[in-house]
């Protein structure tokens, strides 16, 4: 007889649940070609190299970011550009949402899922508890969650409740919620496609050792061009925490997470 299991899956959003190559990182690039004066656009390369440092979860934050190395590379200092971070980010959403905050008609409305409801049904069926941490906005989770794949309510912890990623504050939030007071799930499993993602897992773990805490890497559509990237990138996840890399989130069956438990 199958031992019941007492796993906790927590699913990062972009990467893992939908495809974000061409919405986000599109956004991202446009935003650093535009206040660069058309100098400057990141390569998907380039924005994996930024991200590998492990603190730039936060596609705004990294847009910023990449704007301030440009200048840099041209002899001037960040001190010098001031630059403002609402114009960026207001930009930046002009892309990604579009510019009528109540109908969204940006690169959001075209991102592929890269899970079905019956995976997560599958999950629910095998007494697995799941729910959301990311770094994405409440709204735009809300979007892919709730429109995109008709979950009802799903357990969300977003940019507005926690501090960015690698800091665990908001998978712990999301545990609590999960546990809903019951103190017998002792394996948190979390799902994420970047190094900041395991860097939470393994933050997490230093905080807490009462838990068994699994970091699953997922290699986003982006990285799976050629074998030589997808590679690259499976090392970083693992060489950053990751137990396991999958190419897809619904690789993670119930059998993999009883697998990983024991």
């Amino acid at each position: 007889m199958t031992q019941p299991t007492r796993a906790i899956v927590v699913f990062d959003i972009d990467g893992v649940v939908r495809d974000v190559g061409g919405s986000y990182r599109r956004a991202l690039a446009d935003t650093v070609e535009h206040f660069t004066a058309q100098a400057y656009r990141p390569t998907s390369l380039d924005i994996d190299q930024l991200k590998s440092e492990g603190i730039w979860n936060n596609d705004w934050e990294a847009s910023q970011e990449f704007i301030y190395r440009y200048f840099q590379t041209q002899g001037q200092t960040r001190e010098q550009l001031q630059l403002d971070y609402k114009t960026i980010v207001a930009f930046f959403q002009s892309r990604y949402r579009g510019t009528d905050p109540e109908n969204w008609t940006g690169y959001i409305c075209n991102e592929p899922l890269l899970l079905q409801p019956s995976y997560l049904d599958q999950l629910t069926q095998a007494g697995i508890s799941w729910g959301f941490f990311s770094g994405a906005t409440r709204a735009s989770a809300t979007y892919v969650l709730e429109k995109r794949l008709g979950l009802q309510s799903p357990l969300l912890i977003a940019m507005e409740d926690a501090p960015g990623k690698p800091d665990p504050t908001g998978l712990f939030t999301t545990i609590r919620q999960l546990e809903n007071g019951l103190d017998n799930r002792r394996t948190i499993l979390y799902v994420g496609d970047t190094v900041a993602d395991m860097y939470t897992v393994e933050k997490a773990r230093a905080l807490d050792d009462s838990r068994t805490w699994i970091g699953i890497g997922i290699l986003p559509p982006h990285v799976q061009e050629t074998a030589a990237r997808r590679d690259a990138y499976e090392s970083s996840l693992i060489a950053a925490g990751a137990a396991v890399v999958f190419s897809n989130v619904q690789e993670l069956t119930p059998r993999q997470i009883q697998a990983l438990e024991s």
